[in-house]
């Protein structure tokens, strides 16, 4: 199940909405957040059940396994540190375990065989949605026990609905258990925290099924097209459209799950902050998905050794944690080449580009320079291999003819949409942000707000009626 679907719109978030409301009426502290608990719950396993009831255990037994390491983990705390270290390490073991073998089997298995030359005839092993999601946030929880910025969780119920809480759960952003422990326990429902999370939702519901679905198509034509019969304007076009795309797909369905965390009382972290205005590969990364940079940084990064221990090991340190967020993405060798390719980016940012740009007085072309790094890496990321990301790459720049024409694959709406999606993604609000400070609380600014996000809901219903196209990027991770 997905946000952006029928079924959760009409049937689905309603029904959770009208529960958890019944159950504000409890006087008893305790017992109300204990049935509002239990209902958010029940609701998540169903939510995840809807992508595969098989794999609903795999989440069961990944929750089961940390409370366990975390109880295990607390109880050594004073009597034998290294049985300690050895449940953390047998925790990370755990989860790593489940990840590569959900996520990282088929990849090495079709390695061997190539490298071997013949058919072992294993069952594909299916990919559970979130896995990559849940995973980290369980396996951060351990560590925080064991390093004690964190107590222990002794009601599995908590632990359960924090690792399954439905708004992030497929997609993040990764929270921290530090982050909602006292939330999942009390937290703070208003109507104003209600309407502002309803009014996040709508609008990332418009980035992802207005934005990013409808330029989302002109990409999927351009990707799918023989890559000799592709023109240089056209694989500009597609790889443009691409990271419009990803943006919005992402950065929307993150805006729905603050939302929905906002109307059930719970406040997430913010995990983009306009990415594509960033002036440096380094604020880029500072910029999208925050959550993961914050959770590699602090769980990888800084545990390595971080910028402590000379420039060279600090060069070595941003390396892997590049790698790694590149394999964390997906078991392909062209995921690995982004992650790859980001890190030899930021340690040539360390050893002197980054000084030059900050001395620039020309920050549009320091913008410039970080773009074109980032709209070249998205190829990696969208293509199916590594061949056909250094061929679409050539293609970007042999300056070769149109056989299609570009009128052919993006109509005028498309066009228009693309132009919507480029203003959005950044420039308009950035040159517009002072301006809106000071007339925000004006009463013709609400109604007009008011209006768009009814407009916006209209067309995104209606744009999902009529459009079998709805894909969810981040669902494979």
């Amino acid at each position: 199940m997905v946000f952006s679907s029928m079924t959760f719109l009409w049937i689905f978030l309603p029904i959770v909405l009208l529960l958890n409301y019944c159950f504000s009426f409890i006087k008893n502290s305790k017992v109300k957040y204990l049935c509002k608990n239990i209902n958010l719950l029940i609701a998540s396993l169903i939510f995840y059940a809807g992508g595969g009831i098989w794999y609903l255990f795999v989440m069961l037994a990944s929750i089961l396994g940390n409370y366990l390491f975390a109880l295990w983990i607390n109880y050594e705390d004073t009597k034998n540190l290294k049985i300690k270290k050895l449940a953390l390490v047998l925790a990370i073991v755990f989860n790593l375990g489940l990840l590569f073998y959900f996520k990282y089997t088929n990849f090495f298995v079709s390695i061997i065989e190539n490298i071997a030359n013949m058919n072992f005839g294993l069952k594909e092993v299916i990919l559970p949605i979130g896995i990559s999601f849940f995973t980290f946030q369980a396996m951060s929880y351990v560590i925080d026990v064991y390093l004690k910025k964190v107590e222990c969780q002794k009601n599995l119920m908590l632990l359960a609905l924090y690792v399954s809480l439905f708004p992030q759960l497929i997609a993040g952003p990764i929270v921290k258990y530090s982050d909602i422990e006292d939330q999942l326990k009390n937290r703070v429902e208003t109507t104003e925290k209600f309407v502002q999370g309803i009014k996040r939702f709508l609008y990332g519901l418009a980035k992802k099924v207005i934005v990013s679905n409808v330029v989302g198509e002109v990409a999927e034509t351009i990707f799918n097209t023989n890559i000799w019969e592709m023109g240089t304007l056209s694989a500009w076009l597609g790889i443009i459209c691409y990271s419009i795309q990803i943006y919005y797909d992402f950065s929307g369905y993150s805006d729905m799950a603050i939302g929905l965390g906002k109307m059930f009382g719970f406040e997430f972290t913010e995990n983009f902050n306009y990415p594509y205005l960033a002036t440096s590969v380094q604020n880029f990364w500072r910029r999208w998905h925050i959550s993961l940079s914050s959770w590699f940084k602090e769980y990888v990064y800084i545990p390595l050794g971080g910028n402590r221990k000379g420039k060279v090991r600090t060069y070595i340190n941003l390396f892997i944690v590049f790698l790694l967020t590149g394999i964390w993405h997906g078991a392909n060798f062209t995921f690995i080449l982004w992650g790859v390719f980001y890190g030899i980016f930021l340690v040539i940012e360390r050893l002197f580009l980054g000084k030059l740009l900050e001395k620039n007085k020309f920050k549009f072309l320091n913008w410039l320079y970080t773009m074109f790094v980032v709209v070249l890496l998205w190829v990696f990321f969208r293509a199916p291999n590594v061949e056909y990301a250094f061929m679409y790459i050539g293609k970007m720049f042999d300056f070769s003819k149109e056989i299609t024409s570009v009128a052919q694959i993006i109509n005028l709406w498309q066009w228009f949409i693309l132009f919507i999606g480029v203003l959005f993604c950044g420039p308009v609000q950035s040159l517009f942000k002072k301006v809106y400070n000071k007339i925000k609380d004006k009463t013709w600014v609400f109604w007009v707000d008011y209006s768009m996000q009814i407009c916006l809901f209209v067309l995104s219903i209606v744009l999902l009626i009529n459009n079998t196209f709805n894909p969810f990027i981040y669902f494979q991770f």
